[in-house]
């Protein structure tokens, strides 16, 4: 099974500080929920989508959940081009998101 988050990332990150870890691993978290529907929201303008997915991307590099950051970006980038964002995209950024959390939740 692939992890999705890189944990030997989150470590160097957190100088292997698992207090911290789980802490940066409960704001990323937070983040997620919080951000994730006003990113799928279409009667939101593009423009504050497209920055709800920079926050995300950061939030997700920041602890090494590179898939999430990985849609994040390509939601991003497609937001500030005034592109609309296929439904087969934010599908994905929401499972993504979903078994990153699931990941997330099985470490406690």
């Amino acid at each position: 099974m692939t992890r999705l988050i890189d944990h030997a990332y989150l470590a160097e990150q957190t100088f292997g500080d698992d207090e911290l870890a789980r802490e940066l691993l409960g704001l990323f978290e937070a983040q997620c929920r919080r951000l994730l529907p006003g990113i799928a929201d279409t009667a939101i303008d593009r423009c504050a989508r497209a920055d709800l997915a920079h926050t995300l991307k950061g939030s997700a590099l920041g602890v090494g959940a590179g898939r999430v950051a990985e849609l994040s970006t390509g939601i991003e980038d497609g937001l500030r081009r005034d592109a609309d964002v296929p439904a087969a995209v934010l599908a994905d950024l929401t499972d993504a998101v979903v078994s990153t959390l699931a990941e997330i939740d099985a470490l406690a």
